[in-house]
């Protein structure tokens, strides 16, 4: 009926826009790259490469190990989201079937970075990763929650990045708006198997045309708008950076897509408390700014913030956000100067 014609719809639009033979729905990002990986490492023993903050690693629960049997080794995740070539090949098993080791098979990579603050991998490293992928005999998949930011922020379609991978999960309900769902694409034979690996971990959905509608529409419709949630955390950016009062570090450089992080300067001023502050509506607050603002913002890595940009953030909203946050700014000054 309607679901599977939308379904296989989604599927095929996918399919080609990221230059893949096949794509499939699953419901989460999660549960794409789960997959992913159940099927590129499909004997007990077999290894994956991944980078140290990579959020497989980080945010996953360990599924692969959990659920897979999958051991992974980690590389350095470097600022902008890179590893250093010489550590990766480094990581890479000789010898299989000597009994003493894994078996290398999967290198990840994570395109944009969440933890590094949505920073683009560059053309050439993917490059340079596949090549080396190639000379070993490993897959290479991309967990590219974000993958359609990074397209339009190097101003290329999907399929110019994923020629370097052999799969991609990339998620639908980012900043491309959909409720739910992300579309994990790769070889014909590829998603054949993932469609048993997804039956089995319980993401089969009944009446799916539904969820896929949405995702038409994300894919065809919201791609485009993703220019703007750049343009808004590039303003917010700005605009910590030109704050009077020097409580804000942020690398403008950094500041490539659609997440925003940066750091407090002042140790009397945790993340936390920061983040706290922005959600709430303060004392003075409204007679300072004519109405309260409430801010959601996450305390996140190493001590930094996390901010990020998405669909029904306007630019106005961004303008209250930045009101907020000088407020918030001047009320932790004005403290200061009382307790000294």
């Amino acid at each position: 009926g309607l679901d599977w014609d939308v379904n296989e719809n989604l599927q095929k639009i996918t399919a080609d826009m990221f230059g893949m033979e096949a794509a499939l729905f699953v419901p989460s990002g999660t549960m794409g790259n789960l997959i992913a990986v159940m099927v590129h490492c499909r004997e007990r023993g077999d290894e994956m490469i991944v980078g140290d903050l990579c959020h497989i690693h980080v945010y996953e629960q360990g599924n692969s190990a959990q659920l897979a049997g999958v051991h992974s080794t980690t590389v350095t995740t470097l600022p902008d989201g890179t590893f250093n070539l010489d550590q990766l090949e480094s990581k890479i098993r000789h010898g299989y079937p000597d009994p003493h080791y894994p078996r290398s098979r999967l290198i990840c990579l994570e395109n944009t970075h969440n933890i590094q603050g949505g920073r683009v991998l560059p053309l050439s490293f993917l490059q340079e990763v596949r090549a080396l992928a190639d000379e070993y005999g490993l897959s290479v998949h991309m967990d590219g929650a974000r993958v359609m930011n990074a397209a339009v922020a190097q101003d290329v379609p999907p399929s110019t990045i994923l020629q370097h991978t052999h799969t991609v999960s990339a998620c639908l309900s980012k900043g491309l708006g959909a409720p739910v769902g992300s579309m994990l694409a790769g070889p014909q034979d590829f998603i054949s198997k993932a469609i048993r690996c997804r039956k089995a971990l319980g993401g089969a959905t009944r009446q799916a045309g539904i969820l896929a509608a949405a995702g038409k529409v994300s894919l065809q419709d919201m791609v485009g708008r993703l220019v703007e949630d750049h343009h808004n955390a590039r303003t917010f950016a700005q605009a910590l950076l030109d704050c009077p009062s020097p409580l804000f570090a942020v690398d403008m450089a950094a500041v490539e897509t659609n997440i925003l992080r940066f750091r407090l300067q002042d140790p009397s001023l945790s993340p936390q408390e920061f983040c706290g502050r922005m959600a709430q509506v303060g004392e003075g607050e409204e007679a300072a700014l004519g109405q309260g603002i409430q801010v959601l913002m996450y305390p996140h890595f190493e001590n930094s913030i996390r901010a990020v940009w998405h669909l029904g953030i306007s630019p106005e909203d961004t303008q209250l956000a930045i009101q907020k946050m000088q407020f918030v700014a001047s009320q932790h000054f004005k403290e200061k100067v009382r307790a000294q």
